[in-house]
């Protein structure tokens, strides 16, 4: 499997949050090609505000490898990070970040400020951003619309 196939699962785990009526967002943890970690946003289900698709991806992840230190590990996002999961991203020593769309509101990831490349930390995380881009921000629009369609 490739960047793209995990990816798509990432996009995959982003509609399990529709069950919910969470926004649609998800993440992937990849190790050696095996995915050990996965998310969907559950902030609605769980009722709480941590309950990011990164958050849930990285706590499965360290449990999977048995250390906080996600050495070895790809996180792949449908949504760029905001600064809580990048924060995160940081404190796990997370190697790279792959996401889908950019987050022009709360995007930690060089949007409107980039923890996981800042120079004052002690981590930097290599970041690469727009894969599957489009299909990411369809899935999102198509979630908002929805609301506004409800209302």
């Amino acid at each position: 499997m490739n960047d793209l196939d995990f990816m798509r699962l990432a996009l995959a785990e982003a509609n399990k949050a529709l069950a919910s009526h969470d926004v649609p967002i998800g993440a992937v943890a990849v190790k050696n090609g095996t995915v050990i970690g996965a998310g969907c946003n559950r902030r609605e289900a769980d009722h709480d505000p941590t309950a990011h698709a990164e958050m849930i991806a990285i706590r499965q992840a360290a449990a999977a490898v048995g250390h906080w230190r996600l050495d070895g590990v790809t996180l792949y996002c449908t949504l760029e990070p905001c600064a809580m999961c990048a924060g995160a991203m940081v404190l796990a020593r997370l190697p790279r970040l792959v996401y889908a769309s950019t987050d022009p509101k709360a995007g930690a990831a060089g949007s409107i400020i980039d923890i996981t490349r800042h120079p004052s930390l002690n981590h930097r995380v290599d970041v690469q951003g727009g894969l599957l881009a489009e299909e990411a921000a369809e899935q999102l629009r198509a979630f908002f619309r929805s609301l506004r369609d409800e209302r």
